[in-house]
Order: structure tokens, then C-alpha cells, then sequence
């Protein structure tokens, strides 16, 4: 059962806060000054702690380091009404929220609610237990931008709105949205990832929407499409870029509806989910270009969560590899300062993704003496890239086209007439090493595959 600690001067408050504490199935233990509530922290374990700003003795404000320092848990200030640069200074010193007197109970709850999330989201790492699921799909951090990670999940866990999780591949978005159903009202639900970019394009829709015996050639029987499965539950849609702009506009009246009909029939059947879809790709970029519908993308993002790149919070990399070494080798090791001094040197394009299979790599060679070193880990080819033929580097290619460039009045715009030099060269190549496949090709580039074949229509228009 949850604890929460309230530190507040008035009894009146401690009384109500306590009350709503009991109603929510929680415990609470209440104090009236900041040095009472410091001593219970130091000797109990908490899960969230309500800290009013005027307080006799130590301020509210000074008291939230100390807090820190003794407990993990997260700390919502009250403060009083109007007092902005108050609430400011709090969040700046590492509260979790702030409430205004006079509060509104509803409120309080809310937000009660969204910090023991995030509270049971930090402590599911330290879970002892090999069958606890949420030990197995727990992000990994305690850097601050991964605290605010943890907030903006504890955010989402008292609404069934959809959320758009962004973020370069490997930074663990499937695992934020697993977090996100796993500590949200609909845990009791199916979770149903899908991956776009995985779907034949000639049955994605039969596959997200389901069809009946008949629809097409092979439709030998009824099925229910994904988003049936995730009646209940939470649907996730990886690689959302990579929807058909055909399929976007089926996708929003399913979400405007909460509906969906199969292929081949004209009977709708309700259905109940939430979804989470993530995305690697820049999607107002795509709609831009056409690609990605304007109102469906407002309609996904109504929380989003921007996940930050390892090389963002590499303080986080020390707390990885030991979780990497008992989840994934299963072997004690002596990790040396100069193996994580080495990891944290590295760029990792990869995210965390790549530390991983880094980090196995080097204990399979360190398995025999159990000491990882920084003779382990494997050096990263980063070769630089050459234009073939020539030997020159691409800064010496840019270099040159830039002077060759620089003052001839006839081009408006270098950058587009270099990316369109790029894009003659290397877009009709990728297509070949794709086999002619275009959304191989695309995903391979990182880009939609509708982009691809717009452009390569352009190219070899202009040829």
C-alpha cells in the first residue's frame, strides 16, 4: 500500500490531505514542519510526499534538497494561490508538481495519483522478482531527463487519450509503451504491438482492421483485425509514419468512431482501446510533404513524450550495464571505471539498443576473468565516408561543390540544390540495394515511402 507524508502547518489540511489518502487505499503519516517530516523520511520508505511552502522552521522550498536526499519519492508542493514564482522555483529544485491553495480535492487526487506511478515506475528496476513483468519491461534511468521521462508516463496513467511517443530508434519507445499500459487503468487489458513498417502493404488494412470470409482471394474465414485484439487494452503502433495515407484516413474515423469495420463488410463493430504510437520521423516534416494527415496527427498527440538519446543522458549508462549484465548475460561481474569511462565516450547512433549488444559483446570476451575493462569493448568502426572513385572525404566533397558554388547568383537556395544533388545519388541507389522494393528502401533510409517514390518519380522526370 502506498504511503504518502504530508508536511503542513495547518491541521486542517493535514486532516483532509490524510482523509483523501485513506479514501484513495493509501497510508499517510502527517507532520507540521519540515525537521518532523526530514525524520520520517529517514526512516521510512515513501512513495510520495506532500510539502507545504510555509512551514516554521525550514521552508518548504529549502527542504525539498534534503528531501531528495533521503527519499526517492516524489514531492508535490502546495503553495499559495497566484505565487507563480514560487511553483517556478519549486519545479526548478526537483518537485514533482505543485498544487494552489485553495486546492481543489479532484485535483490533489489526480495528481497524487500520476506521482505514485511515477514512483512504482523508479522502483520496478530494484524488483527482486524474476516473474515480475514489470521488472522485465522497466525503462532504466535516473538521470533528470529520464525523471521527466517517468513524469510525463505518470502524466498519461489517468487518461485513455492517445499518446505519440518520439524519439531515434533504440531509445526504447516500445518499452515506454508498455510502461505506459502497464501502469495505466487498462494494465488488466491485451497490450498489441504493431509494427507498420512490418505489414504487407497490400494487407495492412485487412490486418489492423480485420475482414470477412470472401473479402479477397485466401479470406477463407472471418478474423478480427489488431485493433479487435486490443479491445480493452492498449493498441501500440510502431513506425506510425509508415501508415498509407489511404489507411490514415480509416485509422482517424476508427479513433473519432471507436469503431472499426472489417474488409468487406459495411457492419461497424464497437471497440475499446487506447492508443500509443511512436514514431522516429519528423511527422510534420511529412505533413509538409503530403504524407501524413494534419488531423490525425493532432488527434495522436494529445500527450507526447520525446525520449532522449543515450548520448543525452549518458550519466544513466553505469545503471544500464549492471542491468544489462544480471537481465541478459545472468553473470556477476567487476565493472572497472575505465569500461563505463570508455561507454561513455562513445556517440551511440544506437541508443541503448546498441549498449546492449555492446555490453554483451564485451562480457562474452570477459567471461573467463569476470573484470570488464576497456579492452572489452570492441572499437566502433566510424570510418569516414568517401565519394567512390574519387578517395576525398565527404567535408573535402562539400568543401569544394561550396566554392565551386558559393557565388554563382543562378542558385537561390544551396541547400536545396545539395540535398537534390544528394538525393539523385543516393536515392536510386538505395532502390536498387533494395531489390526495387520501396518500403525496404525506405525504412532503410529513415524516410516514408512515399517520400522515396515522389522523389524518385522527380528524378527520373528530370532525367
Amino acid at each position: 500500500m502506498p504511503k504518502i507524508l504530508i508536511v503542513d502547518d495547518e491541521e486542517s489540511i493535514c486532516w483532509g490531505l490524510a482523509k483523501l489518502c485513506e479514501d484513495m487505499g493509501f497510508q499517510s503519516v502527517s507532520c507540521s514542519s519540515a525537521e518532523s517530516g526530514l525524520e520520517i523520511a529517514s526512516e521510512q520508505e515513501l512513495d510520495a510526499i506532500v510539502l507545504d511552502v510555509n512551514l516554521p522552521g525550514i521552508s518548504g522550498i529549502d527542504a525539498i534538497e534534503k528531501f531528495k536526499s533521503l527519499s526517492p519519492a516524489p514531492i508535490i508542493v502546495i503553495t499559495a494561490f497566484g505565487d507563480l514564482q514560487t511553483a517556478i522555483l519549486a519545479i526548478q529544485n526537483g518537485a514533482f508538481e505543485y498544487v494552489v491553495k485553495p486546492f481543489d480535492l479532484k485535483h490533489v487526487r489526480t495528481t497524487l495519483e500520476q506521482a505514485i506511478a511515477t514512483s512504482r515506475m523508479r522502483s520496478a528496476p530494484n524488483s527482486e522478482s524474476e516473474d515480475d513483468d514489470q521488472h522485465e519491461f522497466s525503462l532504466i534511468g535516473s538521470s533528470p531527463l529520464m525523471q521527466e521521462v517517468f513524469k510525463q508516463i505518470a502524466l498519461t496513467t489517468t487518461s485513455d487519450s492517445p499518446v505519440l511517443i518520439t524519439g531515434q530508434s533504440g531509445t526504447g519507445k516500445e518499452l515506454t509503451a508498455r510502461s505506459i499500459h502497464q501502469f495505466g487503468s487498462r494494465s488488466g487489458g491485451p497490450f498489441v504491438p504493431v509494427n507498420i513498417a512490418a505489414l504487407n502493404p497490400g494487407l495492412a488494412e485487412s490486418e489492423l482492421f480485420g475482414h470477412v470470409k470472401g473479402a479477397f482471394t485466401g479470406a477463407d474465414s472471418d478474423r478480427s483485425g489488431l485493433i479487435q485484439q486490443a479491445n480493452g487494452g492498449v493498441l501500440f503502433l510502431d513506425e506510425v509514419a509508415e501508415i498509407p495515407v489511404a489507411l490514415q484516413v480509416k485509422l482517424l474515423r476508427v479513433l473519432d468512431q471507436q469503431e472499426v469495420t472489417p474488409v468487406g463488410s459495411g457492419v461497424p463493430v464497437k471497440t475499446d482501446f487506447r492508443l500509443v504510437s511512436a514514431t522516429n520521423q519528423d511527422l510534420l516534416s511529412q505533413i509538409n510533404h503530403g504524407d501524413f494527415r494534419h488531423d490525425l496527427f493532432y488527434r495522436l498527440r494529445t500527450f507526447e513524450i520525446r525520449l532522449p538519446s543515450l548520448s543525452q543522458r549518458s550519466d544513466d549508462i553505469p545503471e544500464l550495464v549492471q542491468h544489462f549484465l544480471k537481465r541478459e548475460v545472468g553473470q556477476e561481474f567487476t565493472v572497472t571505471d575505465g569500461f563505463i569511462d570508455a561507454l561513455k565516450s562513445k556517440p551511440w547512433p544506437g541508443n541503448v539498443r546498441q549498449l546492449q549488444s555492446v555490453v554483451q559483446r564485451a562480457a562474452a570476451f570477459a567471461r573467463s576473468s569476470g573484470v570488464l575493462t576497456a579492452d572489452h569493448i570492441e572499437s566502433e568502426r566510424q570510418s569516414t565516408v568517401t565519394d567512390i572513385g574519387t578517395g576525398k572525404s565527404l567535408g573535402d566533397v562539400v568543401d569544394q561543390w561550396l566554392k565551386q558554388n558559393w557565388n554563382n547568383s543562378s542558385v537561390e537556395s544551396l541547400y536545396e540544390a545539395f540535398l537534390l544533388l544528394v538525393d539523385r545519388e543516393l536515392l536510386p541507389k538505395a532502390f536498387k540495394l533494395s531489390d526495387d522494393q520501396y518500403s525496404a528502401a525506405a525504412r532503410r533510409l529513415g524516410i516514408h515511402r512515399t517520400t522515396l517514390k515522389r522523389k524518385l518519380d522527380e528524378i527520373m522526370g528530370d532525367d
